[in-house]
């Protein structure tokens, strides 16, 4: 989001700080900051220079690539703008995507009301924490998520962190598509096929990604309003059919393992967006106090993450219960939401299109990370403007979105927990970095795009690589159990995160120590 909304997204200087470093199709910097090593710039023949030059000048369109934002481009900070981080990610995540991880629960993993909530609060909070920490990074660098991974992977090996984020970001668009899908085509009663709905919130989401974050700003600063208000309702029309007394269902090696892969399951969901937050605080000030920018992320992120998971647990608990909701479950996630609104007629229909689009503000910021995951990795990616990459991504999740949209339940699944191992690896090399070896010491931010300033990445690739191989020997998926989590409670349980995690924590320090004292960065 590159550009917080500290001012009205109208304002001129935004506008003109948004097209002052566009134009990365021909340089790696409008700085003299890399000159000690660059990245050698690729020309551009004028015609399509031109062409780029002219689509950038429309008015609300956002040009600025992933080149660094100088200390004097940025706003100044104002309590407004502290609001807006929160509500940034509440906006963002009160979505019926979140609401369909919350059913899984009593659906999925035969967890009672309780364990369900219970998992989910805590889950939700150990995940959020971890996005929340890799926010701060934003303001102090003025350099993106995945570009700030070059100063704790390395130049070469966050090229792979970058891809794996693109892989999560496409991928929560291809779920949002469906559930929206899905919700429209329940909305009409089964007249309009999932494919149509899916095409409504693709394209919609390409049209706000394509201009940029003045106008998702405007979009995210009021989107969260009418959510809130349809799920309010939703609880008041549902409510009554929730059975908080259901229990959890087998001996207790089962429920143990059901309560571990959900609270895994519901880490994963908040923790993805930690390979992405740094973007949207890179016009706040150096100044900006990291205390704030985590708390603020955390707010935002926790209670729409618990609101909307315990509405969905609510309503997953309800299935055993409730015939119709049972029928409509047999149908779709969506079908489901809808079903919650059936009591109230025409107006529960208008509320499940409100639900449904809602999936957009979800969907728009992973879309734009995405693209700007595609330049960072290389400057033959570079030199393809923001708002193409968009219009590729888009492209790439309507089409997984049309493939999978009969498979909501195995993606959620198998997808969420598959990304948050690498996510939480990740996350952990960022803190022992940060905290054993720059503490005292710091970062050079002018250095972003400097291979020879920039660390050489061994050790924490080669953390992050062992920590992958302990996730893979815990994980407990459908088309996969590892030895080690299918001998916990006696049936299997993903603790995949929690071994990749101990791996790199263990095994980084010792490693970068020699990488240090060998190569001296």
């Amino acid at each position: 989001m590159d550009h917080p909304a500290i001012h009205v997204p109208a304002d001129r200087k935004s506008q003109d700080i948004e097209k002052s470093a566009g134009i990365d199709v021909s340089s790696t910097s409008t700085s003299a900051e890399n000159v000690s090593g660059p990245v050698a710039p690729i020309p551009v023949p004028p015609k399509l220079s031109k062409w780029n030059q002219r689509i950038e000048s429309l008015s609300g369109l956002e040009a600025r690539g992933i080149t660094r934002v100088l200390p004097e481009e940025r706003h100044e900070a104002s309590l407004l703008g502290y609001i807006q981080m929160a509500l940034l990610w509440f906006s963002a995540n009160v979505s019926a995507n979140n609401l369909a991880v919350g059913m899984l629960g009593p659906l999925l993993f035969n967890l009672g009301f309780l364990d369900s909530a219970m998992c989910s609060v805590f889950g939700i909070l150990v995940g959020s924490s971890a996005t929340a920490y890799m926010s701060i990074w934003g303001a102090q660098s003025g350099n993106r998520t995945m570009v700030v991974a070059r100063y704790f992977m390395g130049y070469w090996p966050a090229k792979l962190t970058t891809f794996l984020n693109m892989i999560l970001m496409v991928g929560y668009g291809t779920i949002d598509c469906i559930i929206g899908g899905q919700i429209l085509s329940a909305v009409s009663g089964g007249g309009m096929s999932i494919v149509v709905g899916i095409v409504i919130v693709a394209l919609i989401s390409w049209l706000v990604a394509v201009f940029g974050m003045a106008i998702f700003h405007v979009y995210e600063r009021w989107a969260w309003i009418p959510q809130l208000m349809v799920l309010f309702i939703l609880v008041g029309s549902a409510g009554p059919s929730f059975d908080s007394s259901l229990q959890s269902i087998g001996d207790s090696g089962a429920v143990t393992a059901g309560r571990l892969s959900f609270f895994s399951l519901q880490l994963s969901v908040p923790v993805s967006w930690a390979a992405a937050s740094s973007d949207f605080y890179v016009y706040y000030p150096e100044t900006t106090k990291s205390w704030k920018c985590f708390a603020m992320t955390l707010t935002g992120l926790s209670l729409s993450f618990c609101f909307v998971n315990l509405l969905g647990i609510g309503l997953g608990s309800g299935v055993a219960t409730n015939a119709v909701w049972e029928e409509a479950n047999h149908v779709s996630a969506g079908a489901l939401i809808v079903a919650g609104f059936d009591g109230l007629k025409g107006f529960g229909s208008f509320c499940g299109v409100i639900v449904a689009l809602g999936v957009i503000s979800n969907n728009i910021p992973g879309t734009y990370a995405s693209a700007l995951g595609c330049q960072v990795l290389g400057r033959y990616g570079k030199m393809v403007p923001r708002y193409l990459w968009v219009c590729v991504i888009v492209l790439v999740y309507f089409i997984c979105a049309i493939a999978g949209r009969e498979h909501l339940y195995t993606i959620f699944q198998n997808f969420l927990a598959l990304m948050g191992y690498w996510v939480m690896i990740f996350v952990s090399i960022v803190l022992e970095e940060h905290v054993i070896f720059r503490r005292g010491v710091g970062f050079d931010w002018t250095a972003w795009e400097d291979k020879k300033r920039l660390p050489l990445g061994i050790a924490a690739l080669t953390a992050f690589l062992v920590g992958w191989a302990g996730a893979i020997i815990g994980m407990a998926q459908t088309w996969y159990i590892g030895p080690v989590g299918e001998k916990v409670g006696g049936v299997g349980a993903d603790i995949g995160t929690w071994l990749g995690i101990a791996f790199a924590l263990i095994l980084f320090p010792p490693l970068r120590y020699l990488e240090l004292k060998k190569f001296g960065r």
